[in-house]
């Protein structure tokens, strides 16, 4: 008897010892991805302004990191009642989400997904918003805001839940949620400076530098293999479901690349190679949630329609006057929204075009709607405070000159005579 549970002592401890592994490899890697948010961001502003993109990236680590810490990972996976947790820190007590890592590694694996979620508004406020207004912002988003939506969707407590709402890795909780923010807060925002014509008009403001912008989505692309395999949170027994993860991740990225190069070319006569590599994040944005329900057949609708619906959302909020800088918006909003409602649509359980009927496709719709427009509302309000208060957009000179000169006294690129 003492020798056969030694064994199964020896076996647990195999299995904590693979699962850590795997689960600190993919949260590195989920890491990682802010440096494809500061390339894709910077390459997509303009020179004077490169290296505030590359501040705000480090805000989003650097104090999102720390109240996710302090205030955030309890109220997201402390004790739930249905709606938020009072729970400070990092307990070491059991969460109720059968994990085989220790807690502290399970936090950091969603310190991951926190700061993608704000790092998704730091590009829609790109060139405009003062620093240290956006500080509070990310401060507040990576405590309060993001882990409300974390503790409803994926604590088993949380209403959403329970209810039995799919958002494996965050087309929803992650996307959707930093969109909807990034919409709020280009809107109190307003546009750049010699964006839009009295008459309406838009005129267009290119990158600085769109080879950086392309480097910054492929480490994106690349993270994604972390982000949506890694929430698994475990290795063991779980390789089948590992295998689908990956390949409907790769499969809809593709296909959005490959719909959007094929939109932009019927719609203008050239393949716009910009709107290609917001396609591919668009197809990665909307497998997020099913990627774990959904067939390879169905990823590769879902890219192919997100591909296309992110060109078409960045024409529709130009057309409206919402000056987003890189597109972050309908790529994260528009897509986090048609992600989560496709798996209502195409879950090969459940799903609706699978003899599933409609109450999976009820509880996505909802869930995401809830998640949308608590995200705009309190981003919109937060954001008209600060804006009363300490102020949130810089200066016109500052605009006109180039935050990086004025507000940091330093510039992206020097030029030796």
């Amino acid at each position: 008897m003492e020798e056969v549970t030694t064994i199964a002592l020896e076996q647990a401890e195999m299995i904590h010892a693979i699962d850590s592994v795997w689960v600190a490899i993919c949260a590195a890697i989920i890491f990682l991805m802010e440096g494809g948010f500061a390339l894709l961001e910077a390459g997509f502003v303009r020179a004077k302004n490169a290296m505030s993109i590359i501040a705000k990236v480090m805000i989003d680590i650097a104090v999102g990191g720390l109240a996710f810490y302090i205030v955030g990972f309890g109220i997201a996976y402390g004790n739930s009642n249905g709606w938020f947790a009072f729970d400070i820190g990092i307990t070491t007590e059991d969460l109720g989400l059968g994990l085989t890592v220790s807690n502290k590694l399970f936090w950091f694996i969603q310190l991951g997904f926190a700061i993608a979620a704000i790092s998704i508004v730091s590009g829609a406020v790109a060139e405009r918003m003062k620093v240290w207004a956006y500080a509070i912002f990310v401060f507040v988003f990576c405590a309060i805001m993001y882990p409300l939506a974390a503790n409803w969707v994926w604590n088993p407590e949380g209403w959403l839940a329970v209810r039995g709402f799919n958002d494996f890795a965050g087309s929803s909780a992650v996307h959707a949620m930093g969109g909807f923010a990034a919409l709020a807060a280009a809107i109190v925002l307003g546009p750049r400076i010699g964006k839009y014509q009295p008459d309406g008009t838009s005129n267009p403001i290119p990158g600085h530098n769109l080879p950086l912008a392309a480097v910054g989505g492929f480490i994106l692309w690349f993270g994604w293999f972390g982000f949506n395999p890694g929430s698994t949170l475990s290795a063991v027994g779980n390789w089948e479901l590992i295998g689908t993860v990956v390949t409907n991740t790769f499969l809809a990225s593709a296909a959005g690349g490959v719909s959007t190069m094929l939109y932009t070319y019927f719609r203008y006569g050239q393949i716009d190679v910009t709107m290609a590599i917001n396609g591919v994040l668009a197809g990665l944005v909307a497998i997020t949630a099913g990627c774990n329900v959904v067939d390879s057949n169905s990823a590769i609708i879902i890219g192919l329609v997100a591909g296309v619906l992110v060109d078409v959302a960045v024409l529709f909020f130009d057309k409206i006057k919402i000056d987003d800088p890189v597109g972050a918006i309908a790529v994260h909003g528009i897509n986090g929204l048609f992600g989560t409602i496709a798996v209502g649509l195409f879950a090969s359980e459940n799903g609706l075009f699978f003899g599933g009927g409609f109450d999976l496709l009820a509880t996505q719709a909802l869930g995401v709607l809830v998640i949308g427009s608590f995200s705009f509302v309190v981003t919109y309000i937060l954001m008209i405070i600060l804006k009363k208060t300490v102020g949130v957009r810089v200066t016109p000179r500052e605009e006109r000159a180039g935050i990086d000169a004025v507000s940091f006294g330093v510039e992206a690129y020097t030029v030796f005579e």
